[in-house]
């Protein structure tokens, strides 16, 4: 199995490892079939995400993965970390061979868990956007 130069950078010295104290935001997801294990932590201030880290057991991809979809949302407003897409993920970081797709979904999971998490604390949950909700429940299902 062929892994880019982006995947392999991601594994061997991945960025935003740990977990963030007092977290405004905490979402974990994991895939029984394979064993992953995301959790995603953030610091939000004024509707931007200043801090996100995460914690992951699993394989090589699903730590490259984690690290890079945790950079993609760094600095982002949360409606636009809502449309972080595993496809993106994939693309930033080189390709994933398909075997490993899986793991790309599983960072998209874990960051809109945790943005999910934090709509609804603080009651931002609109007709506007909980379809981005709905799906994160389908594609749950779908990653088992």
């Amino acid at each position: 199995m062929q892994y880019s130069d982006q995947v392999m950078d991601h594994f061997m010295n991945p960025r935003n490892v740990g977990e963030i104290e007092n977290a405004d935001a905490s979402g974990t997801v994991g895939n029984a079939k394979c064993g992953d294990i995301m959790k995603v932590t953030l610091k939000i201030e004024d509707g931007v995400i200043v801090d996100a880290k995460f914690k992951t057991f699993g394989c090589g991809s699903a730590i490259a993965t984690s690290s890079m979809a945790t950079e993609m949302i760094k600095g982002k407003k949360l409606d636009e970390a809502l449309r972080l897409t595993n496809k993106a993920v994939a693309e930033a970081l080189g390709g994933l061979p398909p075997i490993k797709m899986h793991c790309s979904l599983l960072a998209e999971q874990a960051v809109k868990s945790a943005l999910l998490a934090y709509y609804k604390e603080h009651d931002l949950i609109t007709d506007e956007n909980k379809h981005l909700f709905d799906k994160l429940d389908e594609d749950a299902h779908d990653a088992h």
